[in-house]
C-alpha cells in the first residue's frame, strides 16, 4: 500500500478515519490531500456516524420507545464501526449502500 499525505500507510489512515466516528473522519478529510482511498473512508465515516449520531439524539427525546431505538442505533453503529475499520485496514474500498456512493463523489 502507498503512503498517504499524512505519512501513514493508506490502509492504516483509512482505519483511523473510523476510530472516533465522524470526528476522526473530519480530521482526516481535512488533512489528507492526495489519497482518494483515505478521503473516501474519511467522508464515509463523517456521513455514516454523523447520521447515526443525529438520529440517536433525535430518538433519545422520545419516551420509552426512543430508548429502544437509540439502543438499536448504538448496536448498528458498533457493528458498522468494526466492519468498516476491518475493511479499511484490508485496503478495501468498502461502500455502504447510500453513504458509500455519496462519499465516493465527495472524495
Amino acid at each position: 500500500m502507498a503512503k498517504s499525505s499524512t505519512g501513514l500507510e493508506e490502509n492504516v489512515a483509512g482505519l483511523l478515519c473510523y476510530v472516533l466516528g465522524w470526528i476522526t473522519g473530519l480530521v482526516f478529510f481535512l488533512i489528507e490531500k492526495d489519497s482518494n482511498f483515505v478521503r473516501f473512508h474519511a467522508m464515509q465515516s463523517i456521513i455514516v456516524f454523523g447520521v447515526l449520531s443525529v438520529a440517536s439524539i433525535i430518538f433519545s427525546w422520545i419516551p420509552v420507545i426512543g430508548g429502544v431505538i437509540t439502543g438499536l442505533i448504538s448496536l448498528l453503529a458498533l457493528v458498522l464501526w468494526i466492519i468498516l475499520m476491518i475493511k479499511a485496514y484490508q485496503g478495501e474500498k468498502f461502500k455502504l449502500p447510500w453513504a458509500g456512493d455519496l462519499a465516493d463523489k465527495q472524495a
